[in-house]
């Protein structure tokens, strides 16, 4: 009996199909595009004057986001809830939520990305996602997804200096990340 299940594990760890099936870090059949938040200012909560200007620029942006020629539509906006010291993730996409008739929903606060992760894996098939966070936990969210920070990122982190980048997560009929890519945004003219 021990051996005949130590024999199971075995070919299950060595069966790469089986071990592949039971991957499953995204929604089905979808879109995660996940970005950080916008500029910060000197003191407060909220965003700088260069971090409204981004967080305005998203909604054209993203109301014309395309994927291979194709528009993307979103249907659902994620943002790290807010805390004392930060209002900035759901400022960031407030306005492409107004721009696209969809409420950002920000119930996961910065440490509760994989209760976040959970709750986009449970979305219906078909249904496209932007999510906005805090850089520092970004790449933790990338690993959670599926997705190698360490390619997407340098060393694997998001630079303290760095608002302009957008990761594309792409996903197959069950949840298998199919492409992932750093894009770089130029919505400012710093940019």
């Amino acid at each position: 009996m021990k051996i005949g299940l130590l024999f199971l594990i075995l070919l299950t760890l060595a069966n790469p199909v089986f071990a592949e099936a039971q991957e499953n870090y995204g929604p089905r059949n979808a879109v995660v595009l996940i970005i950080r938040h916008a500029e910060e200012p000197d003191q407060g909560s909220g965003l700088s004057a260069i971090g409204t200007a981004r967080a305005d620029a998203y909604a054209n942006y993203f109301k014309n986001f395309r994927i291979d020629g194709q528009p993307l539509k979103l249907d659902y906006l994620f943002a790290a809830g807010d805390s004392s010291n930060s209002e900035r993730p759901r400022l960031t996409i407030e306005p492409t939520g107004r721009a696209l008739g969809l409420t950002v929903d920000s119930r996961f606060k910065n440490g509760r990305y994989l209760d976040l992760v959970d709750e986009i894996q449970r979305l219906p098939p078909g249904k496209n996602v932007l999510v906005s966070w805090h850089h520092g936990k970004i790449p933790y969210l990338l690993r959670a997804f599926g997705a190698d920070p360490g390619r997407l990122l340098p060393r694997g982190k998001w630079p303290d200096d760095v608002y302009n980048w957008l990761i594309e997560l792409r996903y197959d009929e069950n949840g298998h990340l199919l492409a992932s890519k750093r894009i770089n945004e130029t919505l400012l003219p710093d940019d």
